[in-house]
């Protein structure tokens, strides 16, 4: 909660300042007004206009997008089953499509949550469910679409709270039997395991199933590191440990090389008042395995532009401004991942740190022509 109260103040400040960022080549960025010259424009490297990025996911998948279309204008689920069905068990993709249509079965039921004559929304889930009780994939997406659920309506210790998360935990035990190989049902249950607060015991026993399953699966391993920070049931040490446990043994062209660079993000001080600490050791070393494990994966891995965004805000504020824009090219169009998604609205956040990573950039002499694609 504190990290989100500070990224909004700098969403705040960065629409007091974006319009006027100018590019001063050798020297710190500089304020001019907005029709100056030298102001530093986005839209000339081709970027995206904020009223334009897709906040739904953190990159494409277009196959994903025409599902969900269909499901949301016809309220069949047949789209999203036979999507889910064609999609690897093991892999992350797997994982961000079972999330998509909780996400969206949860949301469109927040927007019409049903009365006298009116049907709920996220109707097409629950058929789904009623219609083919055997399928994995339905089970699957019912378990997070009531994690969803419980994050979304409930306060954390509430009665509430505690009886949507028990629902979810018997909603994954259903999806396990359904699907035995299937990592997802423990993924899920993750989240379960750190809104209930499973002793460190009980989620170890559901951590060593997902091991078992998909031993080098980045979205489960994200998953866990909440549980061990800080804030929830551990600490800055464990998260740490975690971290740097699956990235000493990370396969070659893993992105698990990259979890220090969260676990970092999820302790940063509540306020930093001293530019250096961007460049601490901790920092910067997180920041080369990351950029280190985004050179050395699969141009396709799903898990990619995760791992994109989250280096983004840590080399703006690094004043890494050409190595900022280098991801940027990347992901720019997509910002429903971290760090954007703690904020009230992920696409101005985004916006400002693009904005300040284009003036940064050009203040050190560069330019649209200078910038590989």
């Amino acid at each position: 909660m504190e990290i989100l109260w500070v990224l909004i103040a700098l969403v705040m400040l960065g629409f007091v300042l974006l319009p006027f960022l100018r590019r001063r080549r050798g020297t710190a960025i500089g304020l001019v007004s907005p029709d100056h010259p030298d102001a530093a424009d986005p839209a000339n490297y081709g970027f995206v206009r904020e009223e334009e990025l897709d906040i739904r996911m953190p990159g494409p998948d277009q196959d994903l997008l025409d599902v969900l279309d269909v499901v949301q204008r016809t309220q069949d689920y047949r789209a999203a089953q036979q999507l889910l069905a064609g999609t690897e068990t093991e892999g992350e993709q797997r994982w961000q499509r079972v999330q998509a249509f909780a996400g969206a079965a949860s949301l469109e039921l927040s927007q019409r949550p049903g009365g006298v004559g009116e049907a709920p929304g996220g109707q097409w889930l629950r058929v789904w469910r009623a219609e083919a009780p055997k399928d994995a994939g339905g089970a699957a997406v019912h378990a997070e679409f009531l994690v969803q659920q419980a994050w979304r309506t409930a306060t954390p210790g509430t009665d509430e709270f505690r009886i949507i998360m028990e629902e979810a935990k018997a909603a994954c035990g259903e999806a396990a039997l359904l699907a035995p190989g299937d990592p997802i049902p423990y993924i899920v249950e993750l989240s379960v395991a750190r809104g209930l607060g499973y002793s460190q015991k009980d989620f170890e026993q559901v951590w060593l199933k997902i091991l078992d399953r998909a031993p080098a699966h980045m979205g489960a391993h994200l998953a866990a590191l909440h549980y061990w920070c800080e804030k929830w049931h551990g600490s800055r040490a464990l998260a740490y440990e975690f971290a740097e446990a699956a990235a000493a043994r990370a396969p070659k062209g893993s992105l698990l090389a990259a979890m220090p660079l969260f676990a970092v993000f999820e302790h940063l001080p509540e306020v930093t008042l001293v530019s250096t600490f961007w460049q601490t050791e901790v920092v910067t070393k997180a920041v080369h395995g990351a950029l280190h494990a985004v050179h050395s994966a699969r141009p396709d891995d799903p898990m990619l532009a995760h791992v994109r965004h989250m280096l983004v805000f840590f080399l703006v504020r690094s004043e890494r401004w050409a190595e900022a824009m280098n991801q940027l090219v990347h992901i720019d169009g997509h910002v429903g991942a971290l760090p954007w998604t703690l904020s009230a609205d992920p696409a101005a956040e985004f916006a400002v740190y693009r904005a300040l990573a284009v003036a940064g950039y050009e203040a050190n002499g560069g330019n649209p022509a200078s910038l590989p694609h």
